[in-house]
């Protein structure tokens, strides 16, 4: 099954979503792919705004939207899905089974938080408008990105027939982080009931204690796992423990969840 965001990548049985990042792509996530096909049927999904460059969508950037483009995709699969978030896919899974608790039977959220209110985008514009449209070659992008954050992005950007090609519009891309600085999401993480697994980069993101508190606030329902000198891309800078804790918590979910 494929259709514009959503890619089946093998498995079968319950639906498992992977939510990309700001920034992210569905076919970053090639190398959890393989181990989650043992826990049903594994689909990619690639956000509003990150489809590639030549793809236009002039709707208002806004989280609704969001939430309202994953949930029609999860709809197509027929029965609940686990949704599996890394960063802003993260914050959209839950604003999706807050709203629509009937389309998620549970959650991983990779290293995002509720509050960002009264921060800024203005120390990593001047970085992100910066960046070429293309990289020609694969040394550049890691030059750029860093080993694992490059990586990432090879995976991520347009192959074109002279390189690497941003896969949006850095424009956008600024918008959605700036839009997280001018509200907080705490009321749809209290709305959340499904069983939620939590996994903090030991070099996050998100700001100090907020997602110990989000596990506290979730009760019986949440699993925490703090990964010490991991950085925001936990699943690719320490995969060994981001698998462990995932295919624990997957395991352990009910019958047909």
């Amino acid at each position: 099954m494929s259709t514009e965001s959503l890619t089946h990548r093998g498995g079968a049985g319950r639906p498992l979503v992977l939510v990309h990042g700001l920034m992210g792509r569905g076919t970053t996530w090639s190398r959890q792919v393989p181990w989650l096909t043992r826990f049903g049927a594994v689909y990619t999904y690639d956000a509003p705004w990150h489809r590639g460059r030549e793809v236009v969508d002039p709707a208002p950037v806004s989280t609704e939207r969001f939430v309202a483009d994953l949930g029609d995709a999860v709809v197509q699969l027929g029965r609940p899905a686990v949704l599996v978030g890394h960063s802003m896919g993260g914050l959209h899974s839950w604003c999706l089974a807050a709203q629509r608790a009937d389309l998620v039977s549970a959650l991983v959220v990779e290293d995002m938080a509720p509050d960002f209110v009264g921060r800024t985008t203005g120390p990593w514009e001047p970085w992100v408008h910066a960046l070429p449209i293309e990289y020609s070659t694969a040394e550049e992008v890691y030059e750029e990105f860093g080993p694992v954050a490059g990586r990432y992005f090879l995976e991520a950007f347009d192959r074109t027939a002279t390189g690497w090609r941003l896969h949006g519009q850095p424009a956008r891309w600024i918008e959605i982080a700036g839009q997280w600085g001018t509200r907080d999401y705490w009321q749809q993480w209290q709305a959340v009931r499904a069983p939620v697994l939590l996994i903090e980069a030991g070099d996050s993101v998100a700001p100090a204690g907020q997602m110990r508190r989000m596990a506290e606030m979730a009760g019986a329902a949440a699993t925490y796992v703090h990964v010490p000198g991991a950085g925001h891309l936990v699943h690719d800078d320490a995969p060994d423990r981001y698998r462990d804790a995932v295919e624990s918590f997957l395991a352990a979910l009910p019958e047909g969840a």
